[in-house]
Order: C-alpha cells, then sequence, then structure tokens
C-alpha cells in the first residue's frame, strides 16, 4: 500500500513517512513497556509448566479397592460345607479434594462393597463352587485343572445345578484408600450418586446417576487438589493420572507400581452428553481399566474433570483416544451440601507447591527446607522422597552455575520487541484500510450501504461466473480514468481475486487520490465472502448445484481441460480415475450403446455436474460423454468433491435433488417402457 501511494504521487512522500515513523515508534515503545512488565512481573502471575502442575498434583492421588470377603455355606452333595473363596476385589483410583481426608472416586469403583450388587455374590457363588465342589471332585478322580476339560466341565455344571440356588452367603465388604507412602486407610462412603446403568432394552434404569461418591479416611493433613473454574476449551491440555489395572498386574514391574500413579497426557477433543443428558468432557488422553475415578488436571494442576468410562470395540478392547470424564463443575455440584466447602484447600499444599518452585528455579536450600517440611507432614509419599533426596544432592553438590544470561537476553529481548514492533507498525499500516467480510455485513446493518466493486482483472472476471450481489464493475486499468456512479462521500468495498487483494489495493488507492474519501478493501476478496458462506449472484443463469460449487472453488488452483466438438471425454466402461468434471463452458452429450445401438441419454450445458456417478458408485464409467461444442470443464478430484459433500451443506442438497430426479425420470422411461424391477 505504501509502495504504491509513493510512486502514484511524489507529493505526498514525507507526510506518508511521518506517518509511518510515528506508527512505527508508538509500536516499538509499546512493546518495549510489554517487554519491561514481562520481564520483571511478578512470579505469581507465571504459568506452571508440565512438570510442575503434574507434581503439585500427584501426591493427593491415591489407590482405591473396594474388596469383598465372603463365607459360602452350600451343599455339593455330601453335606453342608463353609468356605472362604478368594475376595472379590475392584480396584480405581482416587484424589483428594479436602486435606482433612475427603477423597473423590467413580461410584461404580466402589459399589461392589457399599451396596453389594446381586452380581457381585453371584460371582462368590461361583468362586465357592470351584473351591467346594470342582476341586475335590478333580481330585478324587486323580485330576488336575485343565486335564480332562469334559469331565470337568460336567463336574462344574452339575454342581453348580445342586448348589448356587441353595448357597448362603455372608459378606464382609470394606474399602480402603492407599497412599503413595504405601499406608492403607480405610474409608467410608459418605455421599455416593449411581453409577451410569442401562436395562435390556438399552434405556437408562431409574438410578442412573452421576457416577460419583465421596469418601472419608481419618483425619489428617493430606494432599489436595482444587476444581477448575474455567470453562475448559477444545484443545486444552490434560493430564489423567491413575493407577490402570495394567500397570499393576504388570510381571516385570515390582510392587512399587501400586504405589505411584501413572501419567498419560493428552486434550480436551471434544463436549459430549450421556444417556439421560449429562455432561461429558471427551479425552484423547490415554486410559485403561484402573483410571476410574482418577483426576483429569490441566496445566495449572487444577481439576478439568474426573475418569468415568473408556470406549470398546466390538471385540471388548479399549479404543483410545476416546475417553471420557465428568466435568469439574459437575464434581462441584456434587460435593454441594457436604463438608467439603473448599475444595483443593490443605495445609499440605502451599509448602509442597514453595518446594517444587524452589527447586525449579534452582534455589536449592529452600527447596529441602520446604519440601522437608511438606514431608513431615505426610511422611514417605513416592514423589516428595524423591524430589526432596534429588534436591539435597544438589546442595551436597551443587550444578555448574550457567552462564548469566538474563542481561543478555533482555538486551535482546528489547531489540526483538522493537523489530517486531516494527513489524507490526508495517502490517497494520498495510491492513489499515482492509475489511473482513463480516465487517462488511456490519456496514450494511449499520445503514451505511456499502458499495461493493468489483475490480477483478479482465481475465479473472471473464473466468468466474460469480459476483457479489449488487456490485458494480470496474475495471481496473481503467480506475485512474473512469467514473464510476459513486458518490464520493460514499463507503465503498473494493474486491478483487489476485493474492494478498494486490488488484483492490492499487485501485483503492487511486480512488482515494482522486477524492473518494472512504474506500475499504475486502480481505480475502471474491475467495474469502464465498468462505464466509455469505451470499452471492451468478453474472449468468446457472444451474443450482453449479453455483454452489463455484462458491466453494478457487478457481486460481483447480485443473481445467479442454475439448473441442466431437471429442470423447470419458467413454463408456472407461476408469473414472477419481475424477469428476463441472461444465465450465460449452455442451456436453451422454451417450449409451444398446444393443450395438449408441443413443442420447442426456445433453448438460455450463454450470452442470459431470461424472460424479461413477465416483459415488466405485464403478467404471455407465455412459460415455462427448464434447457438442468447444467446451471448457474443471476437474474436480474425487477427495476435493468429498470434501464438499462433508463440508457444504447446500451442495449437498442440490446432488440430493438431482440424485432424485434421476431416480423419479428412470421410473418414469422403465413404467413407458413396461419393465418391472
Amino acid at each position: 500500500m505504501m509502495a504504491s501511494l509513493v510512486w502514484s504521487s511524489r507529493a505526498i512522500v514525507p507526510a506518508v513517512r511521518s506517518v509511518v515513523r510515528c506508527r512505527v515508534m508508538r509500536a516499538l515503545l509499546l512493546g518495549l513497556v510489554a517487554a519491561s512488565m514481562l520481564l520483571v512481573g511478578p512470579r505469581d502471575a507465571r504459568a506452571l509448566t508440565v512438570q510442575e502442575a503434574i507434581l503439585r498434583a500427584k501426591p493427593a492421588v491415591a489407590l482405591v479397592t473396594a474388596e469383598i470377603r465372603a463365607d459360602v455355606t452350600m451343599n455339593c452333595g455330601q453335606g453342608l460345607v463353609t468356605v472362604s473363596p478368594s475376595p472379590f476385589v475392584e480396584t480405581g483410583t482416587g484424589w483428594f479434594v479436602d486435606g482433612r481426608g475427603w477423597l473423590v472416586t467413580n461410584a461404580h469403583v466402589v459399589d461392589p462393597a457399599h451396596r453389594l450388587p446381586p452380581w457381585v455374590t453371584h460371582e462368590l457363588k461361583k468362586k465357592a463352587i470351584e473351591q467346594a465342589c470342582v476341586e475335590p471332585q478333580l481330585r478324587a478322580q486323580g485330576l488336575m485343572r485343565g486335564q480332562r476339560p469334559d469331565v470337568e466341565e460336567r463336574i462344574r455344571r452339575q454342581a453348580t445345578d445342586q448348589a448356587l440356588a441353595t448357597a448362603k452367603v455372608a459378606t464382609f465388604p470394606r474399602i480402603t484408600v492407599m497412599l503413595s507412602n504405601g499406608a492403607k486407610l480405610p474409608a467410608e462412603v459418605k455421599k455416593f450418586s449411581p453409577p451410569p446403568t442401562l436395562g435390556s432394552d438399552g434405556r437408562p434404569l431409574p438410578d442412573y446417576g452421576r457416577d460419583l461418591a465421596l469418601l472419608r479416611v481419618k483425619d489428617g493433613v493430606y494432599p489436595a487438589i482444587g476444581l477448575s473454574k474455567r470453562e475448559f476449551q477444545i484443545g486444552d491440555p490434560v493430564h489423567i493420572l491413575g493407577f490402570p489395572g495394567v500397570v499393576l498386574s504388570h510381571e516385570l514391574l515390582n510392587q512399587s507400581a501400586t504405589l505411584e500413579a501413572s501419567v498419560t497426557n493428552g486434550a480436551v477433543s471434544g463436549v459430549k452428553q450421556d444417556a439421560i443428558g449429562q455432561d461429558l468432557v471427551q479425552t484423547d488422553a490415554p486410559a485403561a481399566h484402573g483410571n476410574s475415578g482418577g483426576p483429569a488436571i490441566t496445566d495449572d494442576a487444577s481439576l478439568v474433570g474426573v475418569m468415568t468410562f473408556v470406549s470398546l470395540s466390538a471385540s471388548g478392547a479399549i479404543v483410545q483416544g476416546y475417553n471420557f470424564l465428568i466435568p469439574a463443575k459437575d464434581v462441584a455440584k456434587f460435593l454441594q451440601g457436604t463438608e467439603v466447602t473448599r475444595p483443593g484447600e490443605s495445609q499440605f499444599n502451599a509448602v509442597w507447591a514453595a518446594g517444587i518452585e524452589a527447586f525449579l528455579t534452582g534455589s536449592y536450600s529452600t527447596a529441602v527446607a520446604k519440601i522437608g517440611e511438606a514431608n513431615a507432614l505426610l511422611p514417605g509419599l513416592t514423589d516428595v522422597k524423591r524430589l526432596l533426596a534429588e534436591t539435597e544432592e544438589k546442595v551436597k553438590h551443587p550444578p555448574p552455575r550457567p552462564f548469566p544470561w538474563a542481561w543478555a537476553t533482555l538486551g535482546v529481548t528489547f531489540l526483538s520487541v522493537g523489530a517486531y514492533g516494527g513489524m507490526w507498525g508495517k502490517r497494520w499500516w498495510k491492513n489499515r484500510y482492509r475489511v473482513q467480510p463480516t465487517q462488511v455485513i456490519g456496514f450494511i446493518e449499520r445503514g451505511l450501504s456499502p458499495v461493493l466493486l468489483d475490480v477483478r482483472t479482465k481475465t479473472d472476471y471473464e473466468t468466474s461466473p460469480l459476483k457479489l450481489p449488487g456490485a458494480i464493475r470496474l475495471e481496473p486499468e481503467h480506475a485512474a480514468t473512469a467514473d464510476p456512479p459513486i458518490v464520493r462521500e460514499q463507503l465503498i468495498v473494493a474486491y478483487c481475486t489476485s493474492p494478498e487483494e494486490a488488484t483492490s489495493a492499487r485501485v483503492a488507492a487511486v480512488l482515494r487520490q482522486r477524492g473518494w474519501k472512504d474506500v475499504r478493501i475486502l480481505k480475502g476478496g471474491l475467495g474469502g465472502w464465498t468462505n464466509a458462506r455469505l451470499p452471492v449472484e451468478a453474472k449468468a443463469s446457472l444451474p443450482s448445484i453449479g453455483l454452489e460449487i463455484y462458491k466453494s472453488l478457487s478457481l486460481g488452483d483447480i485443473e481445467r481441460r479442454t475439448f473441442k466438438p466431437g471429442e470423447f471425454i470419458f467413454r463408456e466402461g472407461d476408469d473414472p480415475r477419481g475424477e469428476a468434471y463441472l461444465i465450465h463452458a460449452g455442451a456436453v452429450e451422454i451417450r449409451r450403446s444398446f444393443d450395438g445401438t449408441e443413443k442420447v441419454l442426456n445433453r448438460q450445458g455450463e454450470g452442470e455436474l459431470l461424472g460424479e456417478m461413477a465416483l459415488f458408485r466405485k464403478g467404471p464409467r455407465s455412459a460415455s460423454a462427448v464434447a457438442t461444442a468447444d467446451t471448457e470443464l474443471l476437474i474436480i478430484k474425487e477427495e476435493r468433491l468429498e470434501w464438499l459433500i462433508r463440508n457444504r451443506p447446500q451442495l449437498t442438497v442440490e446432488l440430493l435433488k438431482r440424485l432424485s430426479n434421476l431416480v423419479v425420470a428412470t421410473d418414469q422411461e422403465r413404467a413407458q417402457a413396461g419393465i418391472v424391477r
């Protein structure tokens, strides 16, 4: 823009340069002030690193176990016998929401011990039958498990028929919470919202709940995780902490794997609702059985949501990338009416966070004191012990102090900000007259009645069949001499199809010099307008489907082919080669052979789609296409056509109308010919 002004009139060069200097200098000064504020700003305002966020939250995560032991009395055919089968165990993840001893987990993790559903006692009976009935009879016959599967299954079936219904079960449920220091704490369920359950018809059952449970352990000082109060956005980082079963039961890991939570990373990938309309946060962070109830935190160490369920394939395997969280706002709602009135509050948190910050900033002596204080509040937590040992080692053997880059960085920052300030000023100068398509609509709504001025080059104008509604045509070559019928005070918006709106910028500069006071440039030109899904007009009559396709295409980067009269575009039986065509100019006949005689099925003209049927059918061409005049075609690749169908609803509607008309016409022809399908 500045170059065109200088070129057009030497008289205004000094003024332009002085304005630029002023703008650039202001941008430079603002940039320097902003940089200074960032460099000397308070430490409390800094963002946490991922490492720091995870370290802050991880000690608050605990392994939750629901265990049901039982004494089962049954008759296997030789009188009553009482056995104690191996207990039913369900593990999941919990996290302290209040440092006084309150935890949150999934309801389905503790449900077996809390409500003792019938399927749990059924499982215990089956285990008891194996222990009291099946194993003794196998031993009596001199058999080992798996040696004679047919005999073993027959014994199991007979024992089940005889003993299952009459078995008496005395259960002893308990819920424990294991911290990362190995301490096992008995827990009591204080509030319970049942897990999601569906009936055999796939409908939610009456007790379908939020799948949350609030547990209480003995009074103490524990770490805690606060609830995020910020509305999450798609793409926000997510870190899921928990105890996945694949890690707990891994044969190559020692017992310490049960103490320390694992961390997986991903992002918020969607917002969904469950079967009764409750909100869910979708994430691509990996999870597995055992992560249930675990916290999903963001980069400020606050809770985004609680892990609730994963997605399974038809074979029952976990499909990663499609896991779901209960949002933090629903956790806050669940906690209402309980003693947890200030989620995330903990005496432990303050000293632990101070220790982490001191460690990461190299203040190792301070870090030892703060981390040691946290360890005294709750001794032996894995992450606290590890960081304390590492910090003490750095105090004993300090790492080499790096070169003090701070001042050098400050100088480089000032220079960089100055350079970027200049670039920003230059960009502002270039774009000061540019307006977005939505701003043009705003002008219209405010009653400014902008005149849309079509200043495309002659070639671009003649090539494209589209224009903006009510646009006035001004050839850019005549901008310096032509007198468009527009009053000098009228708001004008010029548009073109040139890269970076070069033609519009040149014409706008000329018009301003000639006295039109308010000439703007449409950013993105005609393509930006159509991409914003705003209305356009056809310069000539076009079929609806052609109009919709033209609105979605950028003519500058699309392949074209020309055909002389009588040339075949494609023949019946040809491979479609992933191509459909839009007739840009000319006319085409669709022909097909019937018993050796070629017949004309249809004639198509400008703006009509050609050859798409073979792409939809994934088969060869069902007819031939022949040019009947000088014809120019736009090539639409299969991938692009599919994208247009998926992303341009109006185009999809027009295609459906066309296919519907084709089906009706075909049925009429069959009826007239007496053909019955």
